[in-house]
């Protein structure tokens, strides 16, 4: 399920902001390949998911 999000919204909430894949800090940055964690050190990052997570409950 997709989340539906003025253009402005979106751009602001996602536009250049990735997650690093070590401690899940977030960090805006333009180039993700030369930008070094803040909390971690840590070099590779992944894109902001665009989309909403839902808690599935396990029966």
């Amino acid at each position: 399920m997709k989340a539906k999000y003025p253009q402005e919204v979106a751009e602001r909430l996602f536009k250049n902001v990735y997650i690093c894949l070590r401690c899940g800090t977030k960090i805006r940055t333009e180039n993700p390949e030369k930008a070094k964690c803040r909390r971690c050190g840590y070099k590779k990052f992944r894109p902001k998911s665009k989309e909403r997570r839902t808690i599935s409950s396990s029966k």
